[in-house]
């Protein structure tokens, strides 16, 4: 089974694909593999994960073609200015083994750095080949307004945490605005929603798992891309295989319900001023 593609400003990004933080050495060149194997078409990385070799040792192992895959890394928030993000990204490639990333994201913002340092930045990776395609990550809604303002270039992603306890309606509706996906990293809230009962009752319903219902939730959404984390091989099956059943408005509404005020998972130190929940 392969996802769908969400089209957003000239790119068509697979709306499910495998997220790769915390996975390094043999465990993510397998989990790669299978997740290939599986039908994924979509795989994220990062400079900062430290796996970008093993991403690309599992690539290489499948046998895939490498024009059928979307393959996204990212600059760290220290590396901003443009000449580092230049170094960044091409380290990234020499790490992958490609001649060019399908997406190349701000991993997050820098208010030390000028943004219109960073977008200049970015865009010239796009138009010096580094990259298909370019956008940003862990973008607020004045943020993302000002990058898209400032780039010569089209953005076509923001990827953000998402999940059913964090309400981010603002940045979702600021990402259709301009006519970008919006990718969810953490989308299973860290395996914390698996075990809600709204999910459960759902799953049941539908004879899925929670994880199956939880990002069906998500891909159900206009214009939003998924990217659940996983290194075992039957989960990684599992996560992809969503796209023959469909939630109904009151299973989506009842999961959605779930968006509390503290539900925010990942706030490090150098994270920008959040949107408050609508």
């Amino acid at each position: 089974m392969t996802a769908p593609l969400v089209e957003a400003n000239g790119a068509a990004i697979p709306a499910l694909g495998l997220g790769t933080w915390e996975a390094t050495n043999d465990a993510c060149i397998a989990a790669v593999q299978w997740a290939i194997e599986a039908g994924y078409r979509h795989i994220d990385t990062a400079a900062r994960y430290g796996n970008e070799e093993a991403v690309g040792q599992g690539i290489r192992a499948s046998g895939i073609s490498r024009d059928k895959l979307f393959v996204t890394t990212k600059v760290w928030y220290e590396d901003l200015s443009e000449s580092n993000l230049m170094r960044s990204a091409e380290a990234s490639l020499r790490r992958l083994g490609l001649d060019a990333v399908d997406l190349l994201l701000i991993h997050w913002p820098n208010a030390s750095i000028p943004l219109k340092e960073t977008i200049k930045a970015l865009g010239r990776a796009r138009r010096d080949g580094l990259t298909r395609h370019i956008g940003v990550s862990n973008f607020p809604v004045a943020l993302l307004d000002e990058a898209v303002a400032r780039s010569d270039e089209p953005l076509v992603a923001n990827q953000c945490e998402y999940h059913p306890y964090l309400d981010q309606s603002k940045v979702l509706d600021a990402c259709r605005r301009h006519g970008l996906a919006f990718t969810a990293y953490c989308p299973l809230g860290r395996g914390q929603l698996l075990d809600e009962r709204a999910v459960v009752e759902v799953a049941e319903r539908h004879g899925r798992t929670p994880a199956q219902v939880v990002l069906r939730w998500h891909v159900q959404q206009p214009g939003v891309v998924a990217i659940p984390k996983s290194a075992n091989r039957e989960r990684i099956a599992q996560n992809i295989d969503i796209f023959d059943f469909a939630l109904d408005e009151d299973e989506v509404a009842r999961i959605s319900g779930l968006a509390r005020p503290d539900g925010r998972m990942i706030d490090p130190s150098w994270a920008p001023a959040w949107d408050k929940a609508a």
